[in-house]
């Protein structure tokens, strides 16, 4: 079998097609109501695709409607694609978990932390007790903040120093040094932009700008064509509006980030800059169920996928109930290489397999690889609100209802 999302029936791979039109019913059911848009879903089982569907609208005013290449704002689903990328060069002997970000990007050695902010709103800082490693950065424990979370003082201080309107990721970096990091390395995990300083890593190791990389060693290799940081003129007319959801219904809103770029932007974000479509990112998917191979081509190797979908959070983190998003980290709920992994799908309470990695993004877009039952699930929205529902979770649970043969997998 090539594993190459060829088209089947659910009933070939043991799925239920009326378990999956259920799960589509449930998602319908949010667009009659009003709260998001469109949608597009997708599944496929032992590499193989059977179930695509398009629902509702891609922009509400003009009533032109979702289509399976309609080409969504991924946001943070662009961190899984980095780790990817990460590994890469982890295979060519570029990085270890154990090295010192500073190893990579001299200018973030010796940061400073946080220790308290005065009743000015100052900072006070104090020396950082380890130099914060690679394997930290990976898993957002290195102890940077994030600059757009809301407005504590750390977020604030990140922002107000402009990290989000550099030209360049050089200059993003040179920026970042002046920030004194959030806690100190090791001691909690937080929310950041350690993927965004992942994308700066990957072009002093590749020698290359990131996109460039990325398009080179993932998106065509897998035949991604229609993802990266911008959407050309030609395939503008497939992008869906932006909304922002709330009491006022559906509305029409900006890119957070300041623009949707044209053209190849001078410093593409490596946590969030990402444009896709359902069936580029479930071939990305795919590439993690078949173990970093796809089409006959090596893109990453076995281990390296194996350590991105493994869980790298302590029991203590586990049990301190980190909360990012709809992911509430417990026991049985953990974090691999940027993006969560369930170690015990029974005690986190979500009938998926176990070793199930997955991620959303901002806009609503989610997915998850369900390596024990082979099994990978891509849904797109594009609705920017904090109380945008749980489609993840929700999904996750009906599907388990769709598989009607747990031993085709």
């Amino acid at each position: 079998m090539t594993r190459t999302l060829e088209s089947a029936r659910p009933e070939d791979v043991g799925l239920s097609s009326d378990g999956l039109d259920r799960i589509d019913a449930a998602i319908q059911d949010y667009i009659d109501r009003g709260t998001i848009a469109g949608a597009v879903t997708l599944v496929a089982r032992q590499g193989r695709l059977v179930h695509t569907k398009a629902m509702g609208m891609k922009d509400v005013a003009s009533a032109e409607r979702v289509r399976p290449d309609t080409i969504f704002r991924i946001f943070s689903m662009t961190k899984p694609i980095t780790a990817v990328a990460m590994m890469i060069l982890h295979d060519e002997g570029l990085w270890r978990p154990e090295d010192p970000i500073s190893k990579h990007l001299p200018e973030l050695d010796g940061m400073k932390v946080v220790a308290e902010f005065n009743a000015e709103g100052q900072p006070l800082l104090e020396a950082a007790e380890t130099s914060p490693t690679m394997l930290q950065l990976m898993t957002h424990t290195a102890g940077f903040a994030y600059g757009m979370l809301g407005m504590t003082p750390i977020d604030k201080l990140y922002n107000d120093a402009g990290l989000w309107k550099t030209r360049s990721l050089n200059e993003m970096i040179d920026v970042l040094s002046g920030l004194p990091l959030a806690y100190q390395p090791g001691s909690k995990w937080r929310y950041s932009l350690s993927m965004d300083v992942q994308g700066a890593i990957i072009e002093r190791l590749a020698g290359q700008p990131l996109a460039k990389f990325l398009r080179e060693r993932i998106f065509e290799p897998l035949g991604m064509v229609d993802t990266g940081f911008f959407t050309p003129p030609s395939k503008k007319a497939r992008l869906a509006t932006l909304y922002f959801g709330g009491d006022q219904g559906l509305i029409p809103t900006e890119h957070p980030m300041g623009k949707d770029y044209d053209v190849e932007p001078p410093a593409p974000r490596a946590g969030g800059g990402l444009v896709s479509t359902a069936l580029d990112y479930a071939r990305f998917a795919q590439l993690l169920l078949n173990k970093g191979e796809f089409a006959g081509r090596r893109i990453v190797s076995e281990a390296g996928i194996a350590t991105m979908m493994t869980n790298h959070m302590s029991d203590d983190m586990l049990a301190a109930g980190y909360v990012a998003g709809h992911h509430k980290f417990r026991p049985g709920f953990g974090y691999g290489y940027n993006g969560v992994v369930f170690t015990d799908p029974a005690v986190a309470g979500v009938p998926v397999g176990r070793g199930t990695y997955h991620w959303d993004g901002a806009a609503g877009t989610w997915f998850w690889v369900d390596p024990e039952n082979d099994l990978l699930f891509v849904g797109m929205i594009q609705l920017l609100s904090w109380t945008a529902p749980a489609f993840q979770s929700l999904t996750q649970t009906m599907m388990a209802d769709a598989i009607v043969d747990p031993a085709a997998a």
